[in-house]
Protein backbone atom coordinates (compact mmCIF):
# COMPACT_ATOMS: atom_id res chain seq x y z
CA UNK A 1 0.00 0.00 0.00
CA UNK A 2 2.85 2.30 0.88
CA UNK A 3 4.62 1.51 -2.42
CA UNK A 4 1.52 2.32 -4.44
CA UNK A 5 1.01 5.69 -2.77
CA UNK A 6 4.70 6.43 -3.23
CA UNK A 7 4.59 5.81 -6.99
CA UNK A 8 1.42 7.75 -7.87
CA UNK A 9 2.74 11.23 -6.97
CA UNK A 10 5.81 10.68 -9.14
CA UNK A 11 3.62 9.66 -12.07
CA UNK A 12 1.54 12.80 -11.69
CA UNK A 13 4.60 15.02 -11.46
CA UNK A 14 6.10 13.40 -14.59
CA UNK A 15 2.89 14.00 -16.50
CA UNK A 16 2.72 17.70 -15.67
CA UNK A 17 5.19 19.06 -18.28
CA UNK A 18 3.36 17.27 -21.11
CA UNK A 19 0.00 18.44 -19.76
CA UNK A 20 1.27 22.02 -19.62
CA UNK A 21 2.40 21.82 -23.24
CA UNK A 22 -0.99 20.48 -24.29
CA UNK A 23 -2.97 23.07 -22.34
CA UNK A 24 -0.77 25.93 -23.55
CA UNK A 25 0.08 24.58 -26.99
CA UNK A 26 0.09 27.95 -28.74
CA UNK A 27 2.43 29.52 -26.17
CA UNK A 28 4.71 26.47 -26.20
CA UNK A 29 4.82 26.57 -30.01
CA UNK A 30 5.71 30.27 -30.09
CA UNK A 31 8.47 29.79 -27.50
CA UNK A 32 9.94 26.95 -29.56
CA UNK A 33 9.75 29.03 -32.73
CA UNK A 34 11.48 31.95 -31.01
CA UNK A 35 14.52 29.74 -30.50
CA UNK A 36 14.47 28.27 -34.01
CA UNK A 37 16.76 30.80 -35.79
CA UNK A 38 19.53 30.17 -33.24
CA UNK A 39 19.38 26.42 -33.78
CA UNK A 40 19.99 26.68 -37.52
CA UNK A 41 23.10 27.83 -39.39
CA UNK A 42 21.05 30.03 -41.72
CA UNK A 43 18.33 32.42 -40.56
CA UNK A 44 16.83 32.56 -44.05
CA UNK A 45 16.06 28.85 -43.79
CA UNK A 46 14.30 29.58 -40.49
CA UNK A 47 12.06 32.10 -42.29
CA UNK A 48 11.16 29.46 -44.89
CA UNK A 49 10.37 26.94 -42.15
CA UNK A 50 8.14 29.49 -40.43
CA UNK A 51 6.23 30.26 -43.63
CA UNK A 52 5.78 26.68 -44.81
CA UNK A 53 5.03 25.57 -41.26
CA UNK A 54 2.18 28.09 -41.21
CA UNK A 55 1.06 26.77 -44.60
CA UNK A 56 1.03 23.31 -43.03
CA UNK A 57 -0.96 24.59 -40.04
CA UNK A 58 -3.69 25.80 -42.38
CA UNK A 59 -3.76 22.52 -44.26
CA UNK A 60 -3.61 20.50 -41.04
CA UNK A 61 -6.82 22.10 -39.79
CA UNK A 62 -8.65 20.44 -42.66
CA UNK A 63 -6.58 17.27 -43.09
CA UNK A 64 -5.40 16.45 -39.58
CA UNK A 65 -8.27 17.71 -37.44
CA UNK A 66 -11.19 17.10 -39.79
CA UNK A 67 -9.82 14.21 -41.84
CA UNK A 68 -10.43 15.72 -45.29
CA UNK A 69 -7.55 15.35 -47.75
CA UNK A 70 -7.23 18.28 -50.15
CA UNK A 71 -4.95 18.47 -53.18
CA UNK A 72 -5.85 22.09 -53.88
CA UNK A 73 -4.35 24.14 -51.08
CA UNK A 74 -1.73 25.63 -53.38
CA UNK A 75 -4.57 27.82 -54.68
CA UNK A 76 -4.86 29.57 -51.31
CA UNK A 77 -1.12 29.93 -50.80
CA UNK A 78 -0.63 31.21 -54.35
CA UNK A 79 -3.59 33.59 -54.33
CA UNK A 80 -2.43 35.06 -51.03
CA UNK A 81 1.02 35.58 -52.52
CA UNK A 82 -0.26 37.17 -55.71
CA UNK A 83 -2.81 39.37 -53.96
CA UNK A 84 -0.26 40.80 -51.52
CA UNK A 85 2.40 41.00 -54.25
CA UNK A 86 0.24 42.81 -56.79
CA UNK A 87 -1.09 45.26 -54.19
CA UNK A 88 2.42 46.11 -52.96
CA UNK A 89 4.18 46.09 -56.35
CA UNK A 90 1.55 47.73 -58.57
CA UNK A 91 -0.50 49.93 -56.25
CA UNK A 92 2.05 50.79 -53.57
CA UNK A 93 -0.33 49.69 -50.84
CA UNK A 94 1.15 49.43 -47.35
CA UNK A 95 1.98 45.97 -46.05
CA UNK A 96 -0.47 46.23 -43.14
CA UNK A 97 -3.32 46.64 -45.63
CA UNK A 98 -2.03 44.21 -48.27
CA UNK A 99 -1.74 41.24 -45.88
CA UNK A 100 -5.36 41.37 -44.58
CA UNK A 101 -6.62 41.74 -48.16
CA UNK A 102 -4.56 38.70 -49.19
CA UNK A 103 -6.11 36.72 -46.33
CA UNK A 104 -9.56 37.91 -47.37
CA UNK A 105 -8.96 36.93 -51.01
CA UNK A 106 -7.90 33.42 -50.03
CA UNK A 107 -10.87 33.12 -47.66
CA UNK A 108 -13.30 34.12 -50.43
CA UNK A 109 -11.69 31.61 -52.78
CA UNK A 110 -12.00 28.96 -50.06
CA UNK A 111 -15.68 29.81 -49.72
CA UNK A 112 -16.24 29.39 -53.46
CA UNK A 113 -14.24 26.15 -53.65
CA UNK A 114 -15.76 24.83 -50.44
CA UNK A 115 -19.33 25.27 -51.62
CA UNK A 116 -18.51 22.90 -54.47
CA UNK A 117 -16.05 20.53 -52.81
CA UNK A 118 -17.70 19.72 -49.46
CA UNK A 119 -20.52 17.92 -51.26
CA UNK A 120 -18.04 15.13 -51.99
CA UNK A 121 -16.03 12.79 -49.75
CA UNK A 122 -12.78 10.87 -49.73
CA UNK A 123 -10.83 10.67 -52.96
CA UNK A 124 -13.59 12.55 -54.79
CA UNK A 125 -13.09 15.52 -52.46
CA UNK A 126 -9.33 15.41 -53.13
CA UNK A 127 -9.86 15.31 -56.91
CA UNK A 128 -12.41 18.12 -56.89
CA UNK A 129 -10.07 20.38 -54.90
CA UNK A 130 -7.23 19.50 -57.29
CA UNK A 131 -9.35 20.37 -60.33
CA UNK A 132 -10.53 23.66 -58.83
CA UNK A 133 -6.98 24.55 -57.85
CA UNK A 134 -5.79 24.02 -61.41
CA UNK A 135 -8.55 26.32 -62.62
CA UNK A 136 -7.20 29.01 -60.29
CA UNK A 137 -3.69 28.31 -61.60
CA UNK A 138 -4.68 29.03 -65.21
CA UNK A 139 -6.81 32.06 -64.30
CA UNK A 140 -3.91 33.67 -62.42
CA UNK A 141 -1.50 32.65 -65.19
CA UNK A 142 -3.62 34.59 -67.72
CA UNK A 143 -4.13 37.60 -65.42
CA UNK A 144 -2.21 40.57 -66.91
CA UNK A 145 -0.63 41.74 -63.64
CA UNK A 146 0.57 38.29 -62.55
CA UNK A 147 3.53 38.22 -64.94
CA UNK A 148 2.50 34.89 -66.44
CA UNK A 149 5.28 32.33 -66.70
CA UNK A 150 7.87 34.81 -65.41
CA UNK A 151 5.96 35.40 -62.22
CA UNK A 152 5.54 38.65 -60.32
CA UNK A 153 8.56 40.80 -59.58
CA UNK A 154 9.11 43.97 -57.60
CA UNK A 155 7.44 43.08 -54.31
CA UNK A 156 9.99 45.22 -52.53
CA UNK A 157 9.43 45.82 -48.84
CA UNK A 158 12.86 46.68 -47.40
CA UNK A 159 11.49 48.09 -44.14
CA UNK A 160 8.47 47.44 -41.99
CA UNK A 161 6.99 50.50 -40.27
CA UNK A 162 4.57 50.09 -37.38
CA UNK A 163 3.71 52.59 -34.65
CA UNK A 164 6.91 54.54 -35.20
CA UNK A 165 9.07 51.43 -35.15
CA UNK A 166 11.07 50.64 -38.29
CA UNK A 167 12.47 47.17 -38.90
CA UNK A 168 15.00 46.38 -41.60
CA UNK A 169 13.53 43.35 -43.39
CA UNK A 170 16.75 42.86 -45.33
CA UNK A 171 18.05 41.47 -42.05
CA UNK A 172 16.82 37.84 -41.89
CA UNK A 173 16.59 37.93 -38.08
CA UNK A 174 14.37 41.02 -38.08
CA UNK A 175 12.25 39.50 -40.82
CA UNK A 176 11.86 36.24 -38.92
CA UNK A 177 10.61 37.82 -35.70
CA UNK A 178 8.34 40.25 -37.56
CA UNK A 179 6.74 37.28 -39.33
CA UNK A 180 6.66 35.31 -36.08
CA UNK A 181 4.47 37.99 -34.49
CA UNK A 182 1.81 37.38 -37.15
CA UNK A 183 2.24 33.62 -36.91
CA UNK A 184 1.88 33.80 -33.12
CA UNK A 185 -1.43 35.67 -33.41
CA UNK A 186 -2.64 33.02 -35.82
CA UNK A 187 -1.60 30.15 -33.55
CA UNK A 188 -3.32 31.66 -30.49
CA UNK A 189 -6.50 32.26 -32.49
CA UNK A 190 -6.43 28.73 -33.94
CA UNK A 191 -5.87 27.21 -30.51
CA UNK A 192 -8.96 28.98 -29.21
CA UNK A 193 -10.97 27.75 -32.17
CA UNK A 194 -9.85 24.15 -31.66
CA UNK A 195 -10.64 24.36 -27.93
CA UNK A 196 -14.15 25.67 -28.60
CA UNK A 197 -17.28 23.56 -29.19
CA UNK A 198 -16.72 24.17 -32.90
CA UNK A 199 -13.33 22.48 -32.63
CA UNK A 200 -14.97 19.55 -30.91
CA UNK A 201 -17.40 19.15 -33.81
CA UNK A 202 -14.49 19.33 -36.28
CA UNK A 203 -12.76 16.39 -34.58
CA UNK A 204 -16.05 14.53 -34.21
CA UNK A 205 -16.53 14.69 -37.98
CA UNK A 206 -13.10 13.11 -38.42
CA UNK A 207 -13.94 10.27 -36.05
CA UNK A 208 -17.48 9.52 -37.23
CA UNK A 209 -19.27 11.86 -39.61
CA UNK A 210 -22.53 9.90 -39.61
CA UNK A 211 -22.77 9.90 -35.81
CA UNK A 212 -21.94 13.62 -35.68
CA UNK A 213 -24.79 14.32 -38.07
CA UNK A 214 -27.10 12.07 -36.06
CA UNK A 215 -26.29 14.12 -32.93
CA UNK A 216 -27.85 17.14 -34.64
CA UNK A 217 -24.75 19.03 -35.77
CA UNK A 218 -24.68 20.75 -39.15
CA UNK A 219 -21.80 18.85 -40.71
CA UNK A 220 -21.78 20.71 -44.03
CA UNK A 221 -21.79 24.09 -42.29
CA UNK A 222 -18.87 23.03 -40.06
CA UNK A 223 -16.91 21.69 -43.03
CA UNK A 224 -17.37 24.94 -44.93
CA UNK A 225 -16.24 27.13 -42.02
CA UNK A 226 -13.18 24.92 -41.43
CA UNK A 227 -12.39 25.07 -45.15
CA UNK A 228 -12.56 28.87 -45.10
CA UNK A 229 -10.37 29.13 -42.00
CA UNK A 230 -7.87 26.74 -43.57
CA UNK A 231 -7.75 28.82 -46.76
CA UNK A 232 -7.33 32.07 -44.82
CA UNK A 233 -4.33 30.73 -42.86
CA UNK A 234 -2.72 29.51 -46.07
CA UNK A 235 -3.38 32.95 -47.59
CA UNK A 236 -1.43 34.58 -44.77
CA UNK A 237 1.45 32.17 -45.39
CA UNK A 238 1.35 33.12 -49.07
CA UNK A 239 1.43 36.85 -48.32
CA UNK A 240 4.44 36.40 -46.03
CA UNK A 241 6.17 34.32 -48.70
CA UNK A 242 5.72 37.07 -51.30
CA UNK A 243 7.24 39.63 -48.93
CA UNK A 244 10.05 37.26 -48.00
CA UNK A 245 11.08 36.51 -51.59
CA UNK A 246 10.21 39.98 -53.00
CA UNK A 247 8.57 38.03 -55.84
CA UNK A 248 5.89 35.46 -56.57
CA UNK A 249 6.51 32.44 -58.79
CA UNK A 250 3.67 30.85 -60.73
CA UNK A 251 4.82 27.51 -59.25
CA UNK A 252 3.31 28.60 -55.94
CA UNK A 253 -0.07 27.72 -57.51
CA UNK A 254 1.08 24.42 -58.99
CA UNK A 255 -0.26 21.08 -57.79
CA UNK A 256 3.25 20.13 -56.64
CA UNK A 257 2.92 22.83 -53.96
CA UNK A 258 -0.29 21.12 -52.84
CA UNK A 259 1.57 17.82 -52.62
CA UNK A 260 4.35 19.50 -50.64
CA UNK A 261 2.05 20.47 -47.79
CA UNK A 262 0.68 16.93 -47.61
CA UNK A 263 4.26 15.67 -47.16
CA UNK A 264 4.96 18.32 -44.52
CA UNK A 265 1.96 17.29 -42.42
CA UNK A 266 2.71 13.59 -42.76
CA UNK A 267 6.32 14.14 -41.69
CA UNK A 268 5.41 16.28 -38.70
CA UNK A 269 2.22 14.58 -37.60
CA UNK A 270 -1.38 14.93 -38.69
CA UNK A 271 -3.71 16.41 -36.12
CA UNK A 272 -0.88 17.79 -33.97
CA UNK A 273 -0.58 21.48 -33.26
CA UNK A 274 3.19 21.88 -33.69
CA UNK A 275 3.68 19.01 -36.14
CA UNK A 276 3.53 21.11 -39.33
CA UNK A 277 6.55 23.16 -38.22
CA UNK A 278 8.49 19.96 -37.47
CA UNK A 279 7.53 18.61 -40.90
CA UNK A 280 8.50 21.85 -42.64
CA UNK A 281 11.86 21.88 -40.84
CA UNK A 282 12.60 18.28 -41.76
CA UNK A 283 11.65 18.68 -45.42
CA UNK A 284 13.42 22.00 -46.00
CA UNK A 285 16.59 20.99 -44.15
CA UNK A 286 16.79 17.67 -45.99
CA UNK A 287 16.19 19.46 -49.30
CA UNK A 288 18.81 22.10 -48.50
CA UNK A 289 21.35 19.43 -47.52
CA UNK A 290 20.96 17.08 -50.49
CA UNK A 291 20.49 19.81 -53.13
CA UNK A 292 24.06 20.91 -52.37
CA UNK A 293 25.34 17.43 -53.24
CA UNK A 294 23.24 16.40 -56.22
CA UNK A 295 20.64 17.72 -58.62
CA UNK A 296 18.64 14.53 -58.02
CA UNK A 297 17.88 15.45 -54.41
CA UNK A 298 14.20 14.45 -54.84
CA UNK A 299 15.28 10.79 -54.93
CA UNK A 300 16.87 11.02 -51.49
CA UNK A 301 14.02 13.08 -50.06
CA UNK A 302 11.58 10.43 -51.29
CA UNK A 303 13.57 7.62 -49.69
CA UNK A 304 13.78 9.48 -46.37
CA UNK A 305 10.07 10.24 -46.54
CA UNK A 306 9.31 6.52 -46.93
CA UNK A 307 11.53 5.82 -43.91
CA UNK A 308 9.61 8.27 -41.74
CA UNK A 309 6.23 6.97 -42.91
CA UNK A 310 7.25 3.39 -42.05
CA UNK A 311 8.86 4.04 -38.66
CA UNK A 312 6.94 7.16 -37.58
CA UNK A 313 3.37 6.35 -38.68
CA UNK A 314 1.96 9.35 -36.81
CA UNK A 315 4.71 11.67 -37.92
CA UNK A 316 7.80 12.63 -35.97
CA UNK A 317 6.05 14.95 -33.53
CA UNK A 318 2.91 12.81 -33.29
CA UNK A 319 4.92 9.67 -32.53
CA UNK A 320 7.03 11.53 -29.95
CA UNK A 321 3.91 12.78 -28.16
CA UNK A 322 2.46 9.28 -28.17
CA UNK A 323 5.64 7.82 -26.63
CA UNK A 324 5.74 10.50 -23.95
CA UNK A 325 2.07 9.94 -23.16
CA UNK A 326 2.58 6.19 -22.80
CA UNK A 327 5.47 6.76 -20.40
Amino acid sequence: MHAKSDILPRVRVAARPLDLVRHHRALASVVALMALPWLLPNHSVAVNILIYGLYGVGFNLLFGYMGMLSFGHAAFLGLGSYTAGILIAHTGLAWWAAIPLAILASAVLALAMGLLAIRTRGIYFAMVTLALSQCVYFLVYQFPLSGGENGLRGVNLPTLDLAGLTLDLLNPTNKYYAFLALVALTLFALSRVLSSPFGGVVEAIRENEARTRACGFNVEHTKLIAFILSGAICGLAGALNAIHLSSVAIESLHYETSGLVVMICLLGGMGTFFGPFIGAALFLLIQDLFSQWTEHWQLYVGAIFIFFVLFFPKGVWGTLLEKLHDR
